[in-house]
């Protein structure tokens, strides 16, 4: 369970050259290199051409003993996230890798840091040495989606849902979840809120602000201010929070929760007497910061589950792509409380 499953990939056994200089010499991204040698997808004849050639001049040497293992079972899987560091994406991956042991499979771990075209070529340079992938919130474009269902590699998406996309889906449903947390918010009397949001290429995050907008329906006004998700981002996002006047600020997840929090204790904000705090995923933390975190909870354990079973069926043969969903559920703690008038400052 080691990302550097992925620099080994990467280097030639003898000459240390990687793929990455490849792409350099060609003028082209690493993941057409990745698709030209493995042959996967359509490549453009003259891009294909100044690959080889810079293979060649290069003289660049893949793993040649990975690859002869790819005839047959390796009893290997790989998954694919965009964070290691997310408690969320950590539980998830510890089910699935307990359904994979149980199976008799090990698993191969690497991060793609959140960019698509780095999260396609590591799952193209992964496919020799695996008999299956799963992919964590993933970040590809549908076209890249699309190559990788075209592949003999049986692959799983978990938390990303796309239509036209051949691959089989574990999922939370964010829109009913969001919904609910809203609801609570209405119930308190909280009218304007702010969501502190993820990255704009999460489907997550493209899922809770959806809900988020469907409670304006129900008298909920929500101004939308551009995070990351992780807890320096939603610190510094926090100031620009709270020119939108809210009562109460909505995070993308549990960590950017803790930003916020972080943020507005600094300002000498109390929450919840002057500003309801609320996340999403119900990370362990979240029950042990003060004030106790309002959250959702998200399933990791059932949504590994579901991953797991998802790609043992097409380890099987099985041609199913459905999405299968997991129910999330609102958790009440401490961090909100009856809406007060919006009188806080930025000092």
């Amino acid at each position: 369970m080691v990302e550097s499953v992925r620099q080994r990939k990467r280097q030639g056994p003898k000459t240390g050259v990687t793929i990455k200089m490849v792409a350099r010499e060609a003028g082209v991204s690493t993941a057409t290199v990745s698709r030209v040698l493995s042959q996967t997808g359509s490549v453009n004849p003259d891009l294909e051409e100044r690959v080889r050639r810079a293979v060649k001049t290069l003289g660049y040497q893949p793993n040649a003993a990975a690859r002869g293992l790819s005839i047959g079972s390796l009893r290997n899987i790989g998954i694919i996230m965009p964070d290691m560091t997310n408690p969320y994406f950590f539980h998830v991956v510890d089910q699935i890798t307990r359904g994979a042991s149980d199976d008799g499979y090990r698993v191969l771990l690497a991060s793609s840091y959140g960019d698509p075209d780095r999260e396609l070529a590591t799952a193209l340079e992964l496919r020799p040495q695996v008999d299956g992938l799963v992919l964590l919130s993933s970040r590809i474009e549908a076209a890249g989606l699309r190559q990788l269902a075209r592949t003999d590699t049986p692959t799983v998406l978990v938390n990303r849902v796309e239509q036209g996309v051949e691959l089989p889906v574990a999922a939370v449903d964010n829109v009913a979840a969001t919904m609910q947390l809203c609801g609570h918010l209405l119930g308190l009397g909280h009218k304007k809120i702010v969501y502190l949001s993820g990255s704009e290429l999460s489907w997550q995050d493209q899922e809770r602000w959806k809900g988020i907008q469907l409670a304006r329906h129900m008298g909920l006004e929500a101004v939308r201010v551009q995070a990351e998700g992780t807890i320096e981002s939603s610190y510094e996002a926090t100031d620009r929070a709270l020119e939108a006047k809210p009562t109460a600020i909505v995070a993308f997840n549990d960590l950017g929760a803790l930003g916020a929090l972080s943020r507005l204790r600094d300002l000498g904000i109390d929450v919840p007497g002057q500003m309801s705090v609320t996340g999403f995923d119900d990370i362990p933390l979240a029950r042990h910061i003060q004030p106790h975190l309002t959250t959702v909870h998200s399933p990791t354990q059932e949504l590994g589950d579901l991953a797991w079973s998802l790609l043992s069926q097409r380890l099987s043969g099985s041609a199913t792509t459905e999405v299968q969903y997991a129910v999330a559920e609102l958790v009440v703690r401490d961090s909100t409380a009856a809406a007060a008038v919006s009188k806080v400052s930025i000092q």
